[in-house]
């Protein structure tokens, strides 16, 4: 199987017939400006991690486990953050795992496709693709933790600015939060001009407040050295190990800065985190903790209830209020949009039912909506700000998800070093026991939080887990058993030509499998007793690749007596117009006429059984979803005046 997304740098763009857009090769942005990219990046993909200075370091002294607000734990929490950021992103995820691309995809489902296609024939290659679905079953909780926690916080910046306005942030950010799901209907492309620039006055506005208070008290700049953290961990152990909990809040969104690296490429991403987005987060943490270093101790234990919003002059705060509830609006839709890629993602690659998708652009074909997704993250995000009430409590169940994508990540990236990339293993074994140790840890302390609210996430991800395997598996069954009692298409062809009247123009009968005779077909026959002019078979299959190159597009095989096999091959990431493809369509007789095709589709009814495969109830579940999966008239594009639906029953 394949996955989402990532880039390579240096290639040739190609322009495909069938998406009629130009689509990355295995370089992908090859003529695309670095400068420009990496300042569009910064308003699409550093959204999560750029917000995280708002809460983070308050949730470490504030949170479940509270510290005392000392210089011991102050310069201890703001050098684990400091190492932290450097471990995690800059490292892991920007410098290693950036490398590991799919045809210029990134994210878990690219790096599972890029093993699996290498290791498909290994033991443990289904072990690999299952860790690839959970950490993409556990996407979904944090799709719906983010906008909530990210967006309640900035508003509750408002009690800063005057503390009577306090019981109006809880509607505040529901308004906000139901508005940013409406809008997801019409699409974002004219918004999302401005996501960057935003963006970019927000991570300055971060440096600039950081600086002022860096001025004033420099000396905490030793916390660069880890000997603070060390010493932190050495004096508190057990309050040390709980603090990790809050520490990995912020670099909460480094999974996503490897999954969006296909939108923007690895050079321009790695320019805008180093050159810009990282300095602005370390520099606005060192200016917290410089802040609170610098007043007495009843006034930081006052300022500790919110830093980040007390960096700021009285006058400037409720201008910061609004910037940083821009910001965590635009944080917020880059998780809606990668739900909806990813949700895309998985259908392709056939572990979602198909789903009702609408896309947004005429122009960039990964502008999409898909509304159930869309609905029920934001039912998500309203049960989550109505239960938790407050940021705080909602930080409780931030970063369990996030923990353990970034655990799934390691283990995936210990594979790729050994198995793919041959690293020596005097090199390969202390990188992988290094991030082993910090994942683990931060996944433990975060294990820790499950009482308080970690168990929503780990519900979600459970249920979309179960969803995701349940469809994949019944899927498989369902061919199989279809294959089982299959006459093969070339044996069809020569009994059937002589046994039923021909008439004229094109039937297309579409098969989930290029194995035999669809049922659709068999079912014409047994009923209409007539054959078209020109039959054809078609498949679609989708590719453990991104885009499928032109030229690999189609296969076609001449059965004779007007019967032909057709397989249309897809990339994960590219849309399945099936019209659109066979107007290119090469080596199939005539040209496709729409006004003289029928479009055959064969609708099963499964009926659970006792036969080896699923348990009862997972049979039950795999039913439903399919009574529920959009049609396949609409996922394939077809002209609905041309379609015709064949149905029958099948045991699984």
């Amino acid at each position: 199987m394949s996955d989402a997304t990532s880039d390579t740098a240096d290639g040739p763009a190609f322009i495909d017939p069938v998406t009629a857009s130009a689509t990355p090769g295995h370089g992908g942005h090859g003529s695309g400006n670095i400068a420009k990219l990496a300042f569009g990046a910064v308003g699409v993909v550093f959204g999560d991690i750029g917000t995280s200075p708002i809460y983070a370091f308050r949730e470490t002294f504030v949170g479940p486990h509270p510290l005392a607000i000392d210089e011991l734990h102050i310069l201890g929490v703001v050098s684990l953050i400091f190492w932290s950021m450097t471990l995690v992103v800059s490292v892991q995820y920007v410098s290693i795992l950036m490398r590991a691309d799919n045809k210029g995809q990134g994210g878990s489902l690219a790096l599972v496709a890029l093993i699996s296609g290498v290791l498909k024939k290994r033991r443990y290659s289904g072990l690999i693709v299952l860790l690839g679905v959970f950490a993409t079953s556990l996407f979904y909780g944090d799709s719906m933790i983010t906008p909530a926690v990210s967006v309640l916080s900035a508003v509750e910046g408002l009690t800063v600015v005057q503390s009577s306005l306090a019981p109006f942030v809880l509607p505040i950010a529901l308004i906000l939060l139901i508005g940013l799901f409406v809008l997801q209907k019409s699409g974002t492309a004219k918004v999302g001009a401005l996501f960057a620039p935003v963006m970019v006055i927000y991570f300055i506005t971060l440096a600039v407040l950081g600086i002022y208070h860096l001025v004033q008290m420099p000396g905490v700049l030793v916390a660069l050295n880890p000997w603070y953290a060390i010493q932190f961990f050495l004096t508190d152990k057990m309050l040390g190990f709980l603090a990790l909990g809050s520490v990995v809040l912020a670099v909460t969104g480094a999974e996503a800065l490897y999954s969006d690296m296909g939108h923007f490429g690895r050079g321009p991403m790695r320019l805008s985190w180093f050159g810009f987005v990282m300095p602005c987060l370390l520099i606005n943490y060192f200016g917290q903790a410089a802040m609170i270093l610098g007043l007495d101790d009843a006034s930081a234990a006052e300022a500790m209830e919110n830093p980040f919003f007390n960096l700021a002059p009285d006058s400037l705060r409720l201008p910061l209020v609004i910037l940083a509830t821009c910001a965590t609006f635009i944080a917020s839709q880059a998780v809606i949009s990668g739900a909806f890629s990813i949700t895309h993602q998985a259908m392709q690659l056939g572990f979602i039912p198909r789903l009702s998708t609408r896309h947004t652009s005429e122009h960039e074909v990964g502008q999409i909506y898909i509304p159930f997704v869309n609905w029920a993250l934001m039912t998500g995000v309203i049960v989550l700000v109505l239960v938790f009430q407050n940021s705080s409590n909602l930080a409780s169940a931030y970063g369990i998800a996030v923990t353990g994508a970034m655990l799934i990540d390691t283990c995936l990236m210990a594979v790729l070093l050994i198995g793919l990339w041959r690293w020596k293993m005097w090199l390969a074994v202390p990188v992988i026991l290094l991030f082993f140790i910090v994942d683990g840890a931060y996944f433990a302390a975060n294990a820790a939080k499950i009482a308080d609210g970690g168990w929503f996430p780990l519900l979600i991800g459970g249920i979309a887990f179960t969803l995701l395997t349940t469809w994949n598996k019944g899927r498989k069954l369902m061919r199989d058993r279809m294959t089982e009692a299959a006459l093969p298409l070339n044996v069809f062809a020569k009994s059937a030509h002589g046994s039923a009247a021909r008439v004229p123009g094109t039937a297309i009968f579409m098969a989930s499998s290029n194995i035999g005779v669809p049922s659709a077909l068999l079912h014409n026959i047994k009923h209409n007793k007539v054959l078209h002019e020109r039959v054809v078979v078609l498949t679609i299959e989708v590719q453990d690749v991104p885009y499928v190159e032109p030229r690999d597009r189609y296969e076609v095989i001449d059965l004779g007596q007007g019967f032909f096999r057709m397989t249309l091959r897809y990339g994960f990431m590219e849309e399945t117009d099936v019209p659109h493809a066979l107007a290119y369509a090469p080596m199939c007789g005539a040209p496709f006429e729409m006004m003289k095709t029928s479009f055959f589709l064969s609708r099963q009814t499964l009926v659970a059984s006792e036969k080896p495969g699923m348990a009862i109830w997972r049979e039950k579940l795999f039913a439903w979803m399919m009574r529920n999966a959009a049609s396949a008239m609409e996922f394939f594009r077809l002209p609905t005046n041309r379609v015709v639906e064949l149905g029958s029953q099948l045991e699984i």
